[in-house]
């Protein structure tokens, strides 16, 4: 049987303000395998995690991520939304999130947010960034604009890249092989018996995004995906461990 693994989600974004140190933190602490974050460039090309390309939703900041310089947007509150204890809580750069990551046995997947914005360079600052800190190795870059995944193979064609959608094309895997890149990340209502077959046949790892709900966790584990990504990292554990357990039974 696969282990499916369990990557969290921006961080264990259901117990703390996603994209930040705490959220990141306490993945690590529930055992989640793997982190997926989202990186954006400043006005001064700092590579920074955050989702969105606005600030009004995570922070009390207002406009974009690519008109404010990082020293700018490190006086910004970036908890306070998800709860007041948060308030001190920060916009974070790639760096700083890496000196801490580099120390603790996970997987990262970086996503890319260039498919509303095309920031110039991002992923060669992404990649350099990833090169000094030595965690190349186990991580994959994804984005939803082909031509990101495109510029990254051509700086180094080992880096592992994943092709993601919530669109379901036809003939998904072959495109997403097409394209060069190593997986394929998929919304959870894409996912069938069908879809995992034709990866694995075309020899990509399909993780699914995002997994919260105990039923599709469930469907996950069953089908064998290389992997999901939930808000819920300690509870996915859970279950997995349960679903392992009731298999044996």
């Amino acid at each position: 049987m696969v282990k499916t693994m369990i990557y969290a989600h921006r961080g264990a974004s259901k117990l703390a303000p996603e994209n930040t140190m705490p959220a990141f933190e306490l993945a690590c602490a529930a055992g989640a395998e793997g982190i997926e974050t989202d990186v954006q460039l400043t006005k001064d090309q700092v590579p920074v995690l955050i989702h969105d390309e606005n600030l009004r939703r995570t922070t009390n900041g207002t406009g974009f991520v690519q008109d404010y310089t990082y020293a700018q947007l490190r006086l910004l509150d970036a908890g306070s939304w998800f709860n007041p204890k948060f308030s001190d809580t920060y916009i974070v750069t790639l760096d700083e999130f890496l000196r801490w990551f580099k120390n603790h046995p996970m997987f990262l997947n970086v996503e890319l947010k260039t498919n509303v914005i095309e920031y110039k360079n991002i992923e060669q600052i992404v990649y350099d960034c990833l090169k000094d800190h030595h965690v190349l190795d186990r991580t994959v870059i994804s984005s939803f604009n082909p031509d990101s995944l495109t510029r990254m193979k051509k700086i180094n064609p080992s880096v592992e890249t994943a092709f993601l959608t919530s669109t379901n094309m036809r003939n998904l895997p072959q495109y997403a092989k097409s394209l060069g890149t190593d997986a394929l990340h998929v919304k959870h209502r894409l996912l069938d018996k069908k879809l995992v077959k034709r990866c694995h046949k075309q020899k990509l790892d399909l993780r699914i995004y995002t997994v919260n709900r105990p039923a599709m966790m469930k469907k996950c584990f069953k089908l064998g995906v290389d992997a999901f990504f939930t808000d819920v990292p300690h509870q996915a554990l859970e279950y997995r461990q349960l679903y392992k357990e009731n298999r044996k039974g």
